[in-house]
C-alpha cells in the first residue's frame, strides 16, 4: 500500500451520531457507531518510511495539528527525546482523551494512538501525521472503545 486513501477504506466510516443528549449518563460523551454505543474511536496509526522523527517540534506541531482538524479540546503535551537515536515519545492530553507517539528514526517508523470521544474526528488525524512527516506507508487499525459500558 503507497498510504492511505479514506475513501478506498469504508472500515473508517467517519460518520456518527452522538448519543441523545437526554439519555441517562448524557455527559459522558458515548456515541453511536454502525448502531453500538462507544465511548469513542481509537485508531492505532503506524507510519512507516516516515521521516522527520527526530524533530521535537514538528511532532508537538503535529499534534497541535491534528487536535484542531479532529476538533477536540488541548489539555497539555509532553514530549521526551531519547539519546543517543534522537526517537521521541510524547502525549497530548485532551479533553476527549489522547493523542500519543513513540518514533523510532532508526528505523522510519513512529507508531501513534489517537483516541477521541464525543463529537471529535480522530480520522482526520491520519493525513495530517502522514503529510506531517512524510510517510511512504500508512497503516490504520481501529477500536470502538467502551461498547457494552
Amino acid at each position: 500500500m503507497d498510504g492511505l486513501t479514506l475513501a478506498d477504506n469504508p472500515q473508517f466510516d467517519t460518520a456518527f451520531e452522538p448519543v441523545d443528549a437526554n439519555a441517562k449518563d448524557d455527559l459522558d460523551h458515548f456515541i453511536m457507531v454502525d448502531g453500538k454505543q462507544v465511548a469513542g474511536r481509537h485508531l492505532i496509526i503506524d507510519l512507516m518510511g516516515a521521516r522527520h522523527l527526530t524533530d521535537e517540534d514538528r511532532i508537538q506541531q503535529a499534534f497541535r495539528d491534528c487536535v484542531k482538524a479532529c476538533g477536540a479540546t488541548l489539555l497539555h503535551i509532553h514530549t521526551h527525546v531519547f539519546e543517543p537515536n534522537g526517537g521521541v515519545s510524547g502525549v497530548a492530553v485532551l479533553a476527549e482523551s489522547h493523542i500519543s507517539t513513540h518514533t523510532w528514526p532508526e528505523r522510519d517508523y513512529a507508531a501513534f494512538d489517537v483516541f477521541m470521544c464525543g463529537d471529535a474526528q480522530p480520522i482526520k488525524a491520519v493525513a495530517i501525521l502522514k503529510e506531517a512527516f512524510e510517510a511512504a506507508e500508512v497503516r490504520v487499525t481501529e477500536i470502538l472503545r467502551g461498547e457494552g459500558a
